[in-house]
């Protein structure tokens, strides 16, 4: 069984390394393109030195989001010396993700400078913030984290989620043999053509008839993808398509190509009761957060009586083996 085991081992490895070759071979071949557009080619392809992680987890975040992000501080995120800790020991890099405001170096990037020298927990993106640019944001996102971290996976989740890390890094660990993951809730929900409407899709007559439903995709709220499909989208960053939703326009990035889709409903537990029960039958969530309010309604009050009651512990992710 042992050499069974080790067997097992070498193919899963090899695998991951084919991959890693048909990646750079594509980014070879795919240098340029016509019309003028150049595809750059990511640092994790090309530079070896840059910091090794197990996986980077993006909170996307705004500016007015201030009480959102110190809420998630004071439960499921670690903070100073043990934000550290965690990327030393476990390989775990968490961020706030943001851009700047349409006046840079205003009141709003000042105030933001503030707070990053004070907790150092910030991936600040070339990008101007705005609910509209979120598919944009997204994109940059991706293409900026390839850039810094070599990592086995990248996860983007909101700032109003409850999150346990160790469930997380548990659950991703199961798929770090594949190449080409794109894990979440997958959902198909309707296209709305009507203006005026949340969630409004503009380019509705893509999608064919009128009541038809977008193609299955991750929800928003939190997803994650491996190594190959982060670089995918960075190396293809300047002619990816961008629709008004923007885990739809992740989807519409990932539908055609070999991506094992993983549908996780860990990922998407309610709050209290539902993750409280969860919890107590020995089935700890991923994620929490209300369906309703796209997040934890009024997250700001609620998230420390949810991780209270759906936490899986301050020692979790330090107990967590993956």
């Amino acid at each position: 069984m042992g050499e069974v085991s080790k067997t097992h081992k070498a193919i899963q490895s090899l695998e991951k390394t084919i991959s890693n070759l048909e990646m750079e071979l594509a980014v070879s071949r795919m240098s340029s393109v016509g019309n003028g557009v150049t595809l750059q080619k990511p640092r994790s392809y090309s530079n070896h030195t840059l910091q090794k992680a197990f996986v980077v987890i993006g909170i996307n975040t705004a500016f007015s989001s201030r009480k959102r992000r110190d809420s998630l501080r004071q439960t499921w995120m670690p903070t100073g010396e043990k934000l550290k800790k965690l990327e030393k020991e476990k390989g775990i890099v968490i961020r706030f993700v943001i851009g700047h405001s349409a006046t840079t170096g205003g009141v709003l990037d000042k105030a933001l400078d503030k707070e990053e020298a004070e907790h150092k927990d910030f991936l600040r993106l070339n990008h101007v913030e705005g609910y509209h640019q979120l598919s944009t944001k997204t994109r940059l996102y991706f293409s900026t984290a390839v850039s810094m971290w070599d990592a086995e996976f990248y996860v983007k989740v909101d700032d109003d989620v409850h999150i346990n890390l160790g469930m997380l890094a548990t659950t991703l660990a199961q798929y770090r043999s594949k190449p080409r993951v794109y894990i979440g809730c997958m959902k198909s929900g309707p296209v709305l053509s009507e203006k005026g409407v949340k969630y409004h899709e503009p380019e509705y007559w893509k999608f064919g008839e009128d009541g038809n439903k977008y193609f299955r995709h991750a929800t928003g709220q939190i997803y994650g993808i491996s190594k190959d499909l982060a670089a995918y989208i960075s190396i293809n960053s300047p002619i990816l398509h961008r629709y008004a939703n923007e885990d739809v326009s992740l989807g519409s990035w990932l539908i055609g190509l070999e991506v094992e889709h993983v549908d996780d409903r860990s990922m998407c537990c309610g709050t209290p009761p539902d993750c409280e029960w969860k919890a107590q039958a020995g089935n700890i969530c991923v994620a929490s957060f209300d369906w309703s309010c796209s997040g934890v309604c009024k997250s700001v009050e609620k998230m420390k009586y949810v991780h209270n009651s759906c936490g899986e512990g301050d020692s979790g992710i330090w107990k967590s083996d993956f």
